[in-house]
């Protein structure tokens, strides 16, 4: 955690130098705990019967941040899943993993596919994550790289 700690303010400090004004001064401390709730194996439900990737949760509470309220329930519009899409390609960005703008488009296309109204539910938004949409990618392969880094074997390569 310390050496990704270091890692993380040497990156930032150089983003600030870039970009000044635009890195708030706790960027490091707040990337450390989105990777460290990434990185969380699983949270498991209190019913016992279904099992949420910790990554569901965070994508629920990204949810609620864009969301507007309506009734009991909230929604997310068009732009504001566009607006929640483009902050979160920023995050592979900072290691130079850019997307283009076409692809958050293209998510906010089909997340919304065969929707009538304006806005959906965090139900059908977290379906739509299911599918692993191409612009968050970047999310469970990190994921699935960092769960294979506690696999050992005793097999000798050559």
């Amino acid at each position: 955690m310390q050496q990704i700690y270091r890692m993380l303010t040497k990156l930032f400090q150089r983003a600030r130098l870039e970009k000044p004004g635009q890195v708030d001064p706790r960027a490091t401390e707040f990337t450390l705990s989105l990777l460290v709730a990434m990185y969380d194996r699983w949270f498991e439900d209190t019913s016992g019967y279904a099992r949420i990737p910790v990554s569901f949760l965070l994508f629920s509470a990204f949810f609620q941040l864009y969301a507007v309220p309506h009734g009991k329930a909230a929604l997310i519009t068009r732009s504001a899943l566009r607006s929640l899409l483009t902050d979160l390609t920023q995050i592979p960005a900072v290691v130079g993993e850019s997307c283009p703008l076409s692809c958050v488009e293209i998510a906010t296309h089909d997340c919304f596919h065969g929707v009538l109204k304006s806005a959906i539910v965090e139900e059908k938004f977290l379906s739509w994550l299911r599918s692993e949409p191409a612009v968050l990618l970047w999310l469970p392969t990190c994921y699935r790289l960092s769960a294979t880094e506690m696999v050992s074997h005793q097999a000798r390569c050559r």
